[in-house]
């Protein structure tokens, strides 16, 4: 099962990190899902590393925007969705 737990903010290529602005509780484990805002998949990982303002951090509460690092290309707009 997916939910939504944000959208992609921005992300910057040459790191790769997508800023994400949380609507549900993130943590590094969690398994995601990006997709376009028409549903078609972008990408599907697990969160390995995450940081607000710079520094790591191991999970963060709704409300958060964050930086994740990703395994491809997304875009601004895209939904965040974690698996359970």
């Amino acid at each position: 099962m997916e939910i939504v737990v944000g959208r992609v903010k921005h992300f910057y290529p040459h790191i790769p990190a997508a800023i994400v602005e949380l609507s549900e509780d993130l943590k590094n484990g969690d398994q995601i899902v990006i997709r376009k805002k028409n549903g078609e998949e972008r990408l599907r990982q697990m969160v390995t590393s995450m940081e607000v303002e710079h520094k790591k951090i191991d999970q963060a509460p709704a409300g958060t925007e964050v930086a994740v690092l990703v395994e491809g290309k997304v875009k601004e707009g895209d939904i965040v969705y974690k698996l359970t």
